[in-house]
């Protein structure tokens, strides 16, 4: 290096910092090894960390993304806010007890989530409503009516994959049920996955007789093996929506804290009562449960105030806020209860589980 103004040389080293204590890479004062030609030619790829490089996934296991090592079990009970103070909902908390375990299991609950507008939370609180029902003993099934396949890819299935689907169950009258099970990686919680075949099944079931009852139809003879079913709806109001609400016991709306989702509430409240009046009149509203709220932002708090003042009662205590986990856990392919089951948002899904067995009894 010359300095411009004196015309000096001056010899500079740049020291570079030690590697960490992990193994990887050269110590100080060491000369780094030199890439063997395997190690060039690897399509894996790499990402830089404190703790020296990271192996990614490559584009055939299935990953696109690095993700973080997932918490350790959760050691201490939830928080729950004491009886009778203000919640997000600006109501008095309502005491829920801690679910008990049960001495068998069956016959399920159906419960459609549902809600015609897309991007309000429906298969995030699908896959860990249903994680945490699991957690409380609770043998839990859920169906991946979305041609989408998010559900199915939620819980780390690769789904385009797959032979047999929710599409085969609906058309093929020889597929049964235990044909396309597939067990979780959660205990007590298993998917019937789906795929984008499942499009071509609205199509295909137009001209059959019956065709509102088809879904529940090929559900019937796993009924008796589960405590509830959760059915994972596509954001529209068409035919696999219909045959949803017409195998339902209750439909449950998560609704997000944002204008135009509450708009859509009074269409998806006029498709139930038409289904209730004609097709399934046992099927009745389980609750709403408020999404992405941000209480910070005046527009949430008013929406929030205004469905509270529409739905009273109906509007579940339990909010679930915003919080950078649930991207994550999608990613992981993971419930956030067992990925970050100490955050924010799994304990809200564990009091939103709470208050979905208080409601509909054991």
């Amino acid at each position: 290096m010359i300095n411009e103004r004196t015309g000096e040389r001056w010899n500079v080293s740049t020291p570079q910092p030690p590697a960490a204590e992990s193994g990887f890479g050269p110590t100080w004062g060491e000369q780094a090894p030199v890439a063997s030609p395997s190690t060039v030619s690897s399509n894996r790829s790499y990402e830089a960390t404190p703790d020296g490089l990271t192996p990614l996934h490559s584009p055939s296991e299935g990953a696109l993304f690095h993700t973080r090592q997932p918490e350790s079990a959760r050691e201490s009970k939830d928080v729950i806010p004491p009886v009778d103070t203000l919640g997000p909902t600006g109501r008095k908390t309502r005491p829920v007890p801690e679910p008990q375990p049960l001495s068998s299991h069956g016959p399920a609950k159906i419960i459609a989530m549902c809600n015609q507008k897309g991007g309000v939370g429906k298969t995030t609180s699908t896959i860990n409503l249903g994680a945490s029902l699991a957690a409380y003993g609770r043998r839990v099934l859920l169906v991946d009516l979305d041609p989408q396949g998010a559900l199915s890819a939620g819980l780390g299935v690769a789904h385009h994959e797959l032979d047999l689907t929710v599409y085969n169950l609906l058309v093929e009258p020889k597929v049964s049920a235990d044909d396309v099970l597939m067990r979780t990686r959660v205990e007590n919680l298993d998917l019937l996955p789906s795929n984008i075949d499942l499009s071509a099944a609205e199509i295909q079931l137009v001209t059959e007789v019956g065709r509102e009852q088809t879904l529940g139809r090929v559900l019937h003879p796993i009924l008796d093996r589960y405590d509830y079913v959760l059915i994972d709806c596509q954001p529209s109001l068409g035919l696999l929506t219909v045959n949803a609400l017409t195998c339902a016991d209750e439909v449950l709306i998560p609704m997000e804290c944002e204008y135009f989702s509450l708009r859509g509430l009074a269409l998806l409240n006029d498709t139930v009562e038409k289904v209730r009046d004609r097709l399934n009149p046992r099927l009745k509203l389980a609750g709403i449960v408020v999404t992405m709220f941000d209480a910070r932002t005046l527009h949430s708090r008013e929406v929030m105030t205004r469905v509270v003042e529409v739905f009273g009662d109906v509007v579940y205590d339990t909010v679930i806020t915003r919080t950078v986990r649930f991207p994550e856990t999608s990613v992981a392919g993971e419930p956030i209860t067992t990925w970050a089951p100490k955050s924010a948002g799994a304990q809200a899904y564990r009091a939103l589980a709470r208050e979905v067995i208080y409601r509909s009894g054991p």
